[in-house]
């Protein structure tokens, strides 16, 4: 018998991160896997010892990339891969993938480093920025999830008072897709398949993120959409992608960014597909 273990933080409040980890446990208990939930301070990362409790895989739902990194070095396979978590995880580097994958996007600026105690406020680079991207613009934070450390930025005050409170800090500056204000897709992928899309809408929001009151239905997705989302899956190697589109001029498709670790408590509730049991089906496949 398979077993595996469904790695979640421990130290995050929110039931949602526990019960993203119990969907797809059960998803593993129904395929006959003999399932394990692990908080990641759980597993014991001593680098001394021979690593001896070894399950056939581990579904990593955490954004501990040292602890993926770990598992995998100790000859389990972690799914997704923890180069491709790290990726995600981390816009900045994220958009470097897809640019170099040529994928649609907004276009987008990645700030250069400057340290907290010191600043290029006067090196005439932040105008350069504005005169190319234009206002309204996106800043995001390379970490963060469920649309928070997200910010439209309206005013130029805003924007060097945003820049300045980023020092030390990575993030990208993007354009705004006017076109896509408060609405946007996401898409389910496993192993290059598309398993269950919703539309996303706000009416509150610039972003059109659930957990930020946007709500959700079942959307039929065009080929174009379909073809995109697989695409950006794909590009930065992931096995299980929540890619999020835009809708751009005339409504042709754009990325907005691709997650390694997507919710599906949501989109099940929208569509009624688990995309957990897609995720064990392609593993099993997999690992056989």
């Amino acid at each position: 018998m398979y077993s595996c273990w469904v790695v979640y933080n421990g130290s995050l409040t929110s039931d949602k991160f526990k019960d993203q980890a119990v969907l797809i446990k059960e998803a593993a208990e129904r395929a006959g896997v003999q399932a394990e939930l692990k908080k990641n301070y759980e597993v014991m990362m001593d680098l001394s010892n021979n690593f001896a409790e070894r399950p056939s895989f581990v579904v990593f739902l955490d954004k501990d990339i040292l602890l993926a990194k770990f598992l995998k070095n100790n000859g389990i396979r972690v799914f997704n891969d923890p180069d491709v978590i790290e990726t995600c995880d981390n816009k900045a580097n994220q958009y470097l993938e897809l640019s170099r994958n040529e994928i649609p996007m907004p276009k987008t600026i990645i700030a250069p480093k400057v340290y907290p105690s010191f600043t290029i406020a006067d090196s005439g680079y932040y105008e350069k920025v504005l005169s190319y991207l234009g206002l309204p613009m996106i800043i995001k934070e390379g970490h963060g999830s469920f649309g928070m450390r997200v910010y439209l930025i309206e005013t130029e005050d805003d924007f060097y008072s945003k820049v300045d409170e980023l020092r030390g800090v990575d993030y990208i500056f993007q354009q705004f897709i006017e076109s896509s204000r408060g609405r946007d897709i996401r898409v389910n992928i496993v192993g290059g398949e598309i398993v269950a899309a919703m539309y996303r809408h706000s009416e509150t929001d610039f972003r059109a993120n659930i957990t930020n009151g946007g709500v959700a239905e079942v959307i039929e997705l065009t080929e174009a959409q379909k073809a995109l989302a697989i695409r950006a899956a794909d590009a930065v190697g992931a096995e299980f992608a929540g890619v999020d589109l835009l809708f751009g001029e005339n409504e042709e498709p754009l990325v907005c960014e691709v997650n390694a670790a997507a919710h599906i408590r949501n989109i099940y509730n929208v569509t009624g597909i688990n995309v957990a049991d897609a995720m064990i089906t392609y593993i099993l496949r997999e690992i056989q």
